[in-house]
């Protein structure tokens, strides 16, 4: 099935009998001369030059004259499903890995919620619960947190808390090509990680002009800007391997006293729904929610000993890197994926068969094509 208008590019294969709307075509396959994953492969690599077809013209979409004219390279129909069963194996082990990556995910939001409601022991265990053994527990601004831990805000923790430049002071026309002093924006500032993608720079002299700006390596940053994707508040620390920087407007910068807070500990707090409900009491805005810095600094932070902080980080850096572990191996299996389908699809790569007394056969490059 090929979506071919609303959402046009979409393939998959039908799981049982199905009815089918005016903006899916239906592809029977002739099972004598196609394998259907195959297929299906083969045009997932293609459906991309099926939609340039019509560029230039009134047409939104894939029209049917294009789909049946379309050439189709076939190999040999053994050869084409062991092709087929190749990349189906990879097909399998990204949605493994992915559906990973989201249990992971979730393992971690309840670690969040555990480390940041309970503590850990010396020993890098959790706290009990308050069910387990209340005496651990008091009542705060916060609901219940273990007895040791304090609740300031975020104003008194604060060594530094800055927004962005006046619009004015800070425009994209003031952007320079390299070399320059990078630029903090709202883009960059994920819920728990720095994304130096697109990065943009001023000149070192418009910096020093805006050097009550200045973002250093280990500075937490935080969102005042956001919508229903992308939450205010979200939080990460600026990357310990990149050069300083300025921040951009709806940007805050903050540096916590290092005697009350540390800023990591800060900032992964900051990613919790316990501050997100805070902050949402502040927003302001209808198509776009954002807070100002004056409503930032009345957010209350749940605070232990340094030492605690130090471990409760430590838990979500390992946490952390785990997941990022997983996507690096998805991001992998993505790759090896593209370059099998380039080579196994078009031919330029061999695929041995085992015939049925398990004497192995090699095709010969294919260039037989049928229409679609």
């Amino acid at each position: 099935m090929l979506v071919t208008r609303t959402g046009v590019g979409k393939l998959a294969i039908a799981p049982c009998d199905i009815a089918i709307s005016q903006d899916i075509t239906g592809i029977y396959v002739d099972e004598k001369q196609a394998d259907t994953v195959f297929l299906f492969h083969r045009m997932r690599q293609g459906v991309e030059d099926l939609k340039k077809l019509n560029q230039g013209t009134s047409i939104n979409g894939i029209i049917r004259s294009d789909l049946v004219s379309y050439p189709v390279k076939l190999p040999p129909l053994p050869q084409q499903r062991r092709i087929a069963e190749i990349l189906s194996t990879l097909d399998e082990a990204i949605e493994q890995t992915e559906a990973l990556i989201a249990k992971m995910q979730q393992v971690k939001a309840g670690l969040m919620h555990d480390l940041f409601t309970r503590g850990v022991t010396p020993d890098g265990r959790l706290r009990p619960t308050r069910e387990q053994d209340p005496d651990l527990y008091k009542e705060s601004p916060l609901g219940w947190i273990p007895k040791e831990w304090e609740t300031k805000p975020i104003a008194s923790i604060s060594e530094s808390l800055i927004d962005g430049p006046f619009g004015s002071n800070l425009k994209s026309e003031h952007y320079v090509v390299e070399p320059g002093v990078r630029v903090v924006r709202l883009q960059n500032i994920q819920e728990g990680y720095y994304n130096d993608g697109d990065p943009v720079f001023i000149s070192q002299r418009h910096a020093d002009y805006l050097s009550r700006n200045a973002v250093t390596p280990g500075d937490v940053l935080i969102a005042a800007l956001g919508d229903e994707n992308y939450p205010v508040g979200r939080s990460c620390c600026y990357s310990t391997d990149l050069p300083p920087a300025i921040n951009k407007a709806d940007c805050f910068r903050l540096r916590c006293l290092p005697a009350l807070a540390l800023n990591a500990y800060v900032m992964h707090f900051l990613n919790t729904a316990t501050a997100r409900n805070q902050l949402k009491r502040y927003e302001q805005g209808v198509t776009r929610r954002r807070t100002n810095l004056g409503n930032f600094r009345r957010v209350v932070v749940a605070l232990p000993r340094i030492v605690e902080q130090e471990i409760i980080i430590q838990r979500l850096v390992i946490a952390n890197e785990q997941v990022e572990t997983a996507k690096l191996h998805v991001e992998k299996l993505h790759q090896q994926k593209h370059g099998l389908m380039h080579d196994l699809l078009t031919g330029r790569v061999l695929v041995p068969v085992v015939n049925a007394k398990g004497v192995s056969i090699t095709s010969v490059p294919f260039s037989f094509e049928v229409n679609s």
